[in-house]
């Protein structure tokens, strides 16, 4: 992957950075951070929403109190992880103003702290700069997410288990909530697709850069002879809309609702009920199932909620084709059409085919290690 440069390392020649130098160079990535995040306006709207929150009579309308009460968590959160990043630089400088006024070998003993501390600001500012990548109206969004298996038989239903494994992980690496819905097992081993949610700021904006499919080269497990197998799994997603009644009006006449007993599909991933739902949309065909709720309601009320999202994105993909010349078929889930290749044989490579991105570790991005890839994909978006 991408490797950014290290605080205090070697240039050129041999000698090493100057911290003032990467002092400075970060105190103007903050600046930028002040701009891009709007922190002017934000003040204000903070100031206006602490009001808001102070009425008694907030939670008389419990929408209304839950949307000021996220933008208030919004937007004090940015607020403060800028104030925050400011003392940080501040207690460097001290650092090495003090340092200086020592003279001698003082600045040297203190690099590896400098360096540490300085390090884990630029981290945090890269976080920072990935926000400003997001322009989307939904990019804020929990994210509605499905991976299905497609060409490569057992192995393909194989992998599309490893890749759900590998969203879950790369969710809980980022402190993000997952709910999963529904799992179809496969006919020996994997899955033939699941449904899952993944709740957090920014989660449909990060997860849609991973759009489409996905191939996996390897020394198949499934074959007696241990052949070389190329499979194929597709990964998509949708913005969860919260306030979905105000967004698609469905009619009741559109749905077939079946109901059934769940067969635990997913093995760990969903608990056994007798009350799984399965609600086909009969304008569109679109079905979406739910088992993992502890009732029949509860698993009607979640597919409803699913299915409200996706036809909610099928009107938006509808604006995009209208306003758009370069619209085309989807692709199939096969060879030709994948956005990333993992390559565990004979050689070890992940390798992103629209940015170029690649990475030998492929054990990491497997455990969910995909932040430089989605950060690669929406740089190459935007430009």
């Amino acid at each position: 992957m991408a490797v950014t440069g290290t605080v205090g390392s070697s240039q050129p020649g041999g000698e090493q950075r100057d911290p003032g130098d990467e002092i400075a160079t970060l105190r103007e990535r903050l600046g930028a951070a002040e701009g891009y995040l709007h922190l002017p306006e934000r003040r204000k709207e903070l100031g206006a929403l602490e009001a808001e929150i102070g009425n008694p009579d907030l939670w008389s309308d419990p929408e209304h109190a839950r949307d000021v009460t996220t933008a208030y968590g919004r937007a004090k959160d940015d607020i403060d992880e800028f104030a925050q990043l400011s003392g940080r630089l501040d207690d460097a400088e001290t650092l090495l103003e003090l340092a200086r006024e020592q003279g001698g070998s003082a600045i040297e003993e203190v690099r590896g702290e400098l360096e540490e501390h300085l390090r884990a600001v630029s981290g945090a500012l890269d976080g920072l700069e990935l926000r400003s990548l997001f322009s989307g109206e939904h990019d804020e969004a929990d994210a509605v997410c499905e991976v299905h298996a497609g060409a490569g038989g057992t192995d393909a239903q194989d992998w599309a288990e490893v890749m759900l494994r590998m969203y879950l992980r790369w969710a809980e690496r980022r402190g993000f909530q997952t709910e999963i819905d529904e799992a179809s097992p496969g006919q020996e081993a994997g899955l033939l697709s699941a449904t899952f949610i993944v709740r957090g700021r920014y989660a449909y904006g990060l997860l849609s850069a991973e759009r489409g499919v996905h191939r996996l080269v390897r020394m198949s497990p499934f074959d007696a002879q241990h052949r070389r197998q190329t499979s194929f799994s597709s990964f998509e997603v949708t913005p969860l809309m919260e306030d979905s009644d105000e967004t698609i009006d469905i009619d009741e006449k559109d749905l077939r609702i079946d109901t059934y007993r769940s067969s635990g599909a997913g093995g760990q991933h969903v608990n056994v009920t007798d009350s799984a739902v399965r609600i086909t949309h009969l304008p569109t065909g679109v079905v979406v199932s739910c088992q993992n709720e502890r009732s029949q309601h509860q698993n009607k009320a979640k597919a409803m909620q699913i299915l409200v999202a996706k036809l909610a994105e099928r009107q938006r993909e509808a604006r995009r084709q209208e306003l758009s010349a370069l619209t085309g078929p989807q692709s199939d889930v096969s060879w030709g059409n994948q956005i990333r290749s993992y390559v565990l044989a004979p050689y070890q490579l992940v390798k992103d085919l629209r940015t170029n991105v690649e990475t030998g570790n492929v054990d990491a991005v497997l455990d969910g290690d995909l932040d430089e890839f989605m950060a690669a994909y929406l740089r190459f978006r935007r430009s």
